[in-house]
């Protein structure tokens, strides 16, 4: 089998296309949690701790040149060394947001999944007899009794 076919198969089989979908769809939903966190938690947020705004939190590591604002993103662009911590709070509550819709989620497919288990199957019942088997069987059981 040549290797361009046994790509072919291994393109082609269900998880790959299944991981295909996740990931497509985690980087819908990663943007989706980044806007709820960003736009909506962290400002509420900031309000309630007195007006933070956490993407400018941070720590200024070396010398700061003359005539260079006091901003992140001007002491960002004039190379000062400045730990951000501000932008890793906003990861860290995305991440968590993440993480318990996540939770949330497969908590529901495991009681899903365990309600269906508890189910118990109702047998199948078999399926009829075709008619033409049923024919053949009284002509079979006609001829028995000659």
């Amino acid at each position: 089998m040549g290797m361009v076919q046994e790509f072919k198969e291994f393109a082609v089989k269900g998880n790959v296309i299944d991981l295909a979908v996740g990931v497509i769809i985690g980087g819908a939903f990663g943007k989706i949690v980044t806007s709820m966190v960003n736009d909506i938690m962290m400002p509420v947020v900031g309000r309630l701790v007195g007006n933070l705004d956490f993407s400018n939190l941070f720590l200024v590591l070396g010398k700061v040149p003359e005539g260079t604002g006091s901003s992140l993103a001007e002491l960002t662009k004039a190379g000062v060394p400045v730990l951000a911590y501000g932008s890793f709070i906003t990861v860290a509550v995305n991440f968590l947001i993440m993480a318990f819709i996540i939770f949330i989620m497969v908590r529901q497919i495991n009681r899903l999944k365990r309600e269906q288990a508890a189910e118990p199957a109702a047998p199948a019942a078999p399926p009829p007899t075709p008619e033409d088997i049923q024919l053949l069987r009284e002509i079979r059981d006609s001829l028995k009794n000659k």
